[in-house]
């Protein structure tokens, strides 16, 4: 069974985050630049929230707000789900299914240790059943 923890170790452990007052065109263009969907929103060390490419399209495009002038603490989602180090795969998947996200961060000794998306979990899924393929495969040839 695959964890959390073997998806950082596979993955790295590389925080991407934002301030609550930072503009909303300053949070994309990091995105951009980081190739990510979604950044922490962090009062130092402590986390306020998750800011992402859905917030912005929803709740800055849609809306006519502007980008500049919009800080992230206004659209960022502020009740995040966290996960631990220790949830599985499946468990991951299951809470990225029924509160309909794509991010989460994992929290171990109270602190922010990563961030896994619905792409790490689908990649860890495949690399999963490829395995198991190649396992049946040498047991039905030996």
């Amino acid at each position: 069974m695959t964890l959390v923890r073997h998806l950082l170790d596979r993955k790295g452990r590389a925080l991407f985050s934002v301030e609550p007052e930072c503009a909303v065109l300053e949070a994309i263009r990091m995105m951009a630049d980081r190739h990510v969907g979604a950044l922490l929103v962090m009062r130092g060390t402590e986390l306020s929230g998750i800011v992402s490419e859905r917030d912005y399209a929803r709740k800055v495009v849609l809306l006519g707000r502007s980008s500049a002038e919009t800080p992230v603490r206004q659209i960022m989602t502020s009740s995040v789900i966290t996960v631990s180090p220790d949830n599985s795969v499946q468990d991951c998947m299951r809470l990225m299914t029924e509160h309909h996200i794509r991010h989460l961060p994992v929290i171990e000794g109270g602190r922010i240790v990563g961030m896994i998306s619905i792409g790490d979990l689908v990649k860890a899924v495949i690399e999963d059943q490829q395995q198991t393929i190649e396992q049946l495969q040498s047991y039905i040839h030996s």
